[in-house]
């Protein structure tokens, strides 16, 4: 029974050990102000992921994941995670409105990880789509709105004003 204890007593050192030194290698290094970036694009651009890669890299959005729209246009929505800085949501702002010609709906931010953006995602139903007008994609774009200024308008519109006529 003595050597059962001591096994489990260094089964479970080990295990407080191995899971502890990531902890601590983590500390010293520096979280990136978005960690993933998913776009999905036309066709058109499948030809240059490179140039797009570098374009997105130059704007501050690094981790960056393309797919493309066999047929069609993907459809014209952003969804950004809470704790997106207001720059880097301005430039996936811009970049969406350059590759996908508009921004037409927002997802809520409770649907993504804390530093996440999708563009174009089609993995998301109405009942979660906040429809956005130009003038209050406008204010999302103002460069004068600190990131939690940016993120209380995000918000605020996307919250739902009410329920999705389908269901």
């Amino acid at each position: 029974m003595t050597l059962r204890r001591f096994v489990c007593a260094f089964a479970m050192a080990v295990g407080v050990g191995a899971t502890g030194t990531p902890a601590v290698i983590a500390e010293g290094t520096a979280v990136p102000p978005v960690s993933r970036v998913e776009v999905v694009l036309a066709d058109q651009y499948r030809s240059r992921t490179a140039t797009l890669t570098e374009e997105f890299t130059q704007a501050g959005l690094t981790n960056v994941h393309f797919q493309f729209a066999r047929m069609g246009r993907p459809p014209q929505n952003i969804g950004l995670g809470r704790d997106v800085p207001a720059d880097k949501a301005r430039e996936a702002i811009r970049l969406a409105l350059k590759y996908n010609l508009n921004v037409g709906i927002l997802l809520p931010e409770r649907l993504f990880p804390p530093r996440f953006v999708t563009i174009a995602s089609s993995n998301y139903d109405d009942t979660v789509e906040s429809t956005i007008d130009q003038t209050a994609l406008a204010q999302l774009q103002n460069p004068a709105l600190s990131t939690d200024e940016f993120h209380q308008l995000y918000r605020r519109l996307t919250t739902m004003k009410e329920p999705p006529g389908r269901y």
